[in-house]
């Protein structure tokens, strides 16, 4: 895992948005693997030849899996990566469907509150992975 360029799996049904966004987030230093689809996304996960460092994802994604079922499988695959959802009408779902300690991005949105969400998630889950890689340390030492 190079921690200078996360890699984030951006799932985006809508092409003009996916580009925008992709552009965004390359530019920022992520390195961004797309999906079209939510079974597009699933596929990526379930690939494994990419480890991911966070999933931004839309809600609506026609037919398939939904923006909360890759969020969700997203932590089955990488307990505690940070997961952030985008979405138009959904943000009401929220509570009830989207995994703990993710972030909703209501749209429109600017990409600085994208790239802010995303950096503190990281930095977060860097943080918590930082804390408990000291406390094994300290286990074996005992």
């Amino acid at each position: 895992m190079d921690q200078n360029f996360p890699t984030i799996l951006l799932v985006e049904d809508d092409q003009a948005l996916q580009a925008v966004l992709e552009t965004a987030l390359s530019d920022e230093g992520f390195e961004v693997v797309t999906a079209s689809s939510g079974t597009a996304g699933m596929e990526a996960l379930a690939a494994g030849e990419k480890q991911f460092q966070a999933v931004v994802t839309d809600i609506q994604l026609g037919k398939g899996p939904r923006g909360w079922d890759i969020g969700h499988r997203a932590r089955e695959v990488t307990p505690g990566i940070p997961v952030i959802y985008m979405t138009g009408n959904s943000a009401h779902e929220w509570t009830v469907h989207g995994v703990p300690e993710s972030v909703m991005l209501q749209k429109p949105f600017v990409i600085a509150q994208l790239v802010t969400a995303l950096t503190t998630l990281l930095n977060r889950a860097s943080s918590a992975s930082a804390l408990s890689d000291a406390m094994i340390a300290d286990g074996k030492n005992n």
